[in-house]
């Protein structure tokens, strides 16, 4: 797909805190949407610190304890997806393009075409079998290399990756708080059975930064016909950034913002899961017997929906909802505004609400 050769910028914001990469992202998407940056493709790292998804629980992903001790920063990320730990031996790699340039029907679509794109890149450049595997990750022969996650803000498509260059998989998974069964089922009481990283990929010797960069360039100028301007941050990003760590990002409320609690006697709990993601929804009622309404609903999981605050939209529409119209308002609300969801349905988010409130029910 050639979207003409007009020059991407490219941008390498280094090494920085977990919480100011983040910022640093949404200014990076407030000013492209806003028409001062223009399309762009930027380079990052990490240091040590484990991410939520935008939709996660906090305390029921991440180790909290293990990370606090071992000076491993604590990140939420402004895109859904699952937790992940992040530090200088993996780079991050991020799109921020305007839809209307690159014309695809579906998140899932601009998820295939990036990744297979990257994907080929990695594989040209060092000699590997890199390959898109649904939902979002490039693995080599099962085991994954790269994940992925983005979301739309209007026209703007932000999409981000990072690619294992010489992590630790044994530390990954430490700073996870990854189900017992799910380790049994996929094996992954070994780390290094889900994870590879490209120093393990070439015999122990990692590459460096710079042929990463331009395997990636390579892939994505091959896929999208385009060519790549090299500068520096613009200072209109970095003061934005500034504000965005110091006003949301940076701020523990911010970070601390989903981190249920175990449900108590009077809090329904459900969770769905699937090929599209987790679903959990926690449901508490108000009201007597037949005039039961719902007072609050939280939804966390790792999977992808854009644009990214919607499901707070949906957990504000459902409060004071009588239960028998519970189905009719989760309908009318994902008809009226029509958001992305990667491999998910609206009927999952009604499915797992009445799982929830079942749980309620003698």
């Amino acid at each position: 797909m050639s979207i003409g050769r007009r020059a991407f910028r490219v941008i390498d914001t280094g090494v920085r805190d977990g919480r100011r990469q983040i910022a640093f992202d949404q200014a990076m998407i407030d000013l492209h949407r806003e028409g001062k940056v223009r399309d762009s493709v930027r380079f990052l790292r990490f240091q040590p610190c484990a991410l939520v998804g935008r939709h996660q629980s906090i305390g029921k992903e991440l180790k909290l304890d293990y990370c606090r001790e071992n000076g491993i920063g604590i990140v939420r990320r402004i895109t859904g997806g699952g937790a992940i730990y992040l530090d200088p031996g993996q780079v991050g790699w991020e799109l921020v393009i305007s839809r209307k340039r690159v014309p695809l029907p579906t998140l899932q679509d601009y998820t295939k075409e990036i990744c297979e794109a990257v994907a080929s890149g990695l594989s040209q450049a060092f000699s590997i079998d890199a390959r898109f595997r649904p939902r979002n990750d490039i693995e080599v022969d099962g085991r994954k290399l790269c994940g992925t996650g983005g979301f739309f803000d209007g026209d703007t498509l932000f999409y981000q990756g990072t690619v294992l260059v010489d992590a630790d998989p044994e530390r990954v998974l430490a700073c996870l708080n990854v189900p017992e069964e799910k380790l049994r089922k996929r094996n992954l009481d070994n780390a290094s059975n889900r994870l590879v990283t490209l120093k393990h990929l070439m015999g122990g010797v990692a590459p460096d930064i710079e042929s990463i960069h331009e395997a990636i360039l390579r892939g994505l100028s091959e896929r999208f016909g385009i060519d790549f301007s090299f500068e520096l941050p613009s200072d209109d990003e970095e003061i934005l950034a500034a504000k965005i760590h110091d006003d949301e990002t940076g701020t523990d409320e911010f970070v601390y913002s989903i981190d249920e609690t175990p449900a108590q006697a009077d809090c329904g709990a459900a969770t769905l899961s699937g090929p599209g993601g987790s679903i959990t929804a926690l449901v508490r009622l108000e009201g007597k017997e037949q005039t039961q309404r719902i007072q609050t609903v939280l939804l966390t999981g790792d999977f992808f929906v854009a644009p990214p605050r919607i499901l707070l939209d949906l957990e504000a529409n459902l409060r004071g909802v009588p239960l028998d119209s519970v189905s009719g308002a989760i309908d009318e609300f994902f008809a009226a505004t029509r958001p992305e969801l990667l491999s998910l349905a609206p009927g999952d988010f009604k499915t797992v609400v009445h799982a929830a409130l079942r749980t309620l029910r003698p």
